[in-house]
């Protein structure tokens, strides 16, 4: 039978191991720059790629799907679906980008160390060879979402950011799904954000 100590013991061990899985979540790293006046929370938006290539790729449209819904949330309106004659009050240019990064190019799997020593009475020389036994290690995949409000009356820009985040290839987060809608929480959290300033959300 367990006392009431060890079933203190257990429940902060359980409560560390959660806390170790959630530092293990990657952070985005979001940068904003936006116009001095206010920026504007309403209006009807519509959106388009930056690069028109990426346009019908169905991970575009997985990111500006999670970019509608992220600007929607704060106040704006998609004007997709609408039986509207009228012109989207704004035009938001989103673009993605997805690069791996090889595990393999910084790290050798055999390593090998001579060492040597001589003295009056004869001489000696060690070999040392160590192997990684711990597997092939897991490719990084970099995960960008960039995106631009512009006013469509006069094509300026009201705002624009970016946001990155990385992870190990095959977790959750390097799957264009999940990192589509985390990468838009994080850019659009707290919008318009501080210009110019580089932050990390969880």
């Amino acid at each position: 039978m367990i006392n009431p100590h060890e079933r203190l013991t257990i429940a902060l061990a359980a409560l560390l191991l959660l806390s170790g899985c959630a530092t293990a979540v990657p952070t985005v790293e979001v940068t904003r720059f936006h116009a001095p006046d206010p920026v504007a929370r309403t209006g009807g938006f519509l959106i388009e790629p930056m690069v028109a290539q990426t346009g019908q790729t169905i991970e575009f449209r997985t990111y500006a799907g999670a970019v509608s819904q992220e600007l929607q949330r704060i106040g704006f309106i998609d004007e997709v679906g609408k039986q509207t004659l009228a012109p989207s009050e704004y035009i938001v240019r989103v673009d993605t980008q997805r690069t791996v990064q090889s595990a393999l190019a910084a790290r050798s799997p055999v390593s090998v160390g001579v060492g040597g020593s001589t003295g009056s009475y004869g001489s000696g020389v060690g070999l040392g060879i160590g192997i990684d036994l711990s597997g092939k290690p897991k490719d990084v995949v970099t995960s960008t979402l960039s995106a631009q409000i512009r006013r469509r009356s006069d094509n300026s820009t009201i705002w624009e950011g970016r946001a990155i985040v990385q992870a190990k290839e095959g977790a959750p987060a390097a799957q264009p799904g999940i990192a589509a809608a985390k990468l838009a929480a994080a850019l659009f959290s707290g919008y318009p954000g501080k210009s110019g300033e580089t932050i990390t959300v969880k």
